[in-house]
């Protein structure tokens, strides 16, 4: 993998992009009108991503196809701290299909105990939580 970056304006305004070609903005939150998402805002979007990404991948495997997927994830960090790292992580997998609660429940576990690089690498450093919601029902 590889990442380029180059600085857009006179501020916090950089541009990303990967080998190949796809373009991420990435800007300062304390800007007056950021652009970007912020270095760690792309942390939580990444962990969101990878997680969804497996969870798509193993209910296809076993021949479930969802209508809807959707992650809400929140971060929190300890204010003061520096660096302000992320301490506790939580994930809201929200999803809606005709699939056995038991299957998305373990497909969810599966990605986010094994599968999902982005969160085996965040969870060294916060305690990372997740819930489900199936067709507007909790599972776990």
């Amino acid at each position: 993998m590889k990442i380029s970056l180059k600085r857009i304006n006179d501020n916090y305004l950089f541009e990303t992009v990967n080998e190949r070609g796809n373009i991420v903005l990435l800007d300062n939150k304390t800007d007056d009108e950021p652009k970007g998402a912020s270095p760690m805002d792309l942390l939580l979007r990444g962990i969101a991503g990878c997680s969804s990404i497996d969870i798509v991948m193993i209910l296809r495997k076993q021949n479930h196809e969802l209508e809807d997927l959707r992650v809400e994830v929140d971060g929190y960090r300890e204010d003061g701290n520096i660096p302000n790292v992320f301490k506790k992580i939580h994930l809201d997998f929200i999803l809606k299909g005709d699939i056995p609660p038991a299957k998305v429940e373990r497909a969810v576990k599966l990605s986010m105990d094994k599968y999902c690089s982005v969160s085996k690498m965040l969870e060294k450093a916060a305690e990372i939580s997740y819930t489900i919601t199936l067709n507007g029902e909790k599972v776990l």
